[in-house]
């Protein structure tokens, strides 16, 4: 997963809500709220994710009480939340452009 690559919307959410150090049942409460309810996910999901993410280093654990772990985003995962913000509001940018050169139907 090259940094600036297109994520999935739970890699997204789940790297925007772990600017926040969380641990799993936290990301899975706060990535709806974050999504405005569009994203939710099971533990299944949740925990291939975020080792996914991990072994990409774009997230590390925090702490582990044995219990839980807490995860937390790392620079590498910073960078590449920033790039894909960017990569979508070009997107947006685009659509807009196109909307207005073409004068096209579409909304």
């Amino acid at each position: 997963m090259p940094v600036g690559g297109p994520m999935t919307e739970a890699m997204y959410y789940i790297l925007l809500v772990l600017t926040v150090p969380s641990h799993g049942y936290q990301i899975m409460a706060s990535v709806p709220k974050a999504s405005q309810g569009r994203v939710r996910m099971g533990p299944g999901t949740l925990y291939g994710v975020l080792t996914r993410m991990e072994a990409e280093r774009y997230i590390e654990i925090v702490d582990d009480d044995g219990r839980r772990k807490t995860y937390a985003i790392t620079e590498t995962g910073r960078a590449a939340l920033r790039a894909e913000t960017e990569r979508l509001q070009a997107m947006l940018e685009d659509q807009t452009r196109w909307r207005e050169d073409t004068k096209c139907l579409t909304e």
